[in-house]
């Protein structure tokens, strides 16, 4: 394994075609979609065709994907991907932060442990100013691994979704950490 970022539990590394099967299975738990679809599987053949390129594209001004599979370092088993994806192909300075990881690392400290190493290396290593993140205003656990992580919220939007689902009508948050207050918490 050539992992691009190691904590105390986690390897991440660059997701392939061969995790497909994993992917299949994260997408196919309700629980794990809930916030996201409603709950709803996502096919395969999306999976294949329009997931999987979006995982694996490389960004130009960081060198390497935006997206990494999240694997448990005592048992090489997968739990899952973090994203941490510049919002323009040309620029690292505003970056996406987000994670979606099985059910078995739930409630162990896995996404915020996950969520802060790649910040760290956001702003040490890879030029990023500004990092933000975004999830339904009701999705509680999501929110508090933004706030540990030492993101703040900006604001609640609501979007105009073709297929609304339980809780969106509270809105969507944004939270954001940019460089200086992360050195300051330091």
């Amino acid at each position: 394994m050539n992992a691009f970022l190691v904590t105390d539990r986690l390897a991440l590394r660059a997701i392939t075609a061969s995790d497909l099967d994993n992917l299949f299975d994260l997408d196919s738990d309700p629980e794990v979609m809930r916030f996201l679809n409603g709950g709803r599987p996502t096919a395969l053949e999306t999976l294949r065709e329009e997931s999987l390129p979006q995982l694996t594209h490389r960004y130009p001004c960081i060198g390497n994907p935006g997206f990494w599979a999240a694997d448990d370092r005592s048992t090489g088993s997968f739990l899952g991907w973090f994203e941490l994806r510049p919002l323009r192909e040309d620029s690292a300075a505003v970056v996406e932060l987000g994670y979606r990881l099985n059910r078995a690392a739930w409630g162990r400290g896995c996404a915020t442990e996950g969520a802060r190493a790649l910040i760290a290396k956001g702003f040490t290593e890879l030029g990023v100013e500004t990092v933000t993140a975004n999830t339904m205003a009701v999705n509680t656990r999501s929110r508090r691994v933004m706030e540990k992580s030492g993101l703040s919220l900006v604001r609640t939007f609501f979007g105009d979704w073709p297929d609304p689902i339980d809780g969106s009508e509270h809105g969507e948050v944004e939270y954001a950490l940019n460089r200086d207050d992360w050195i300051r918490g330091q």
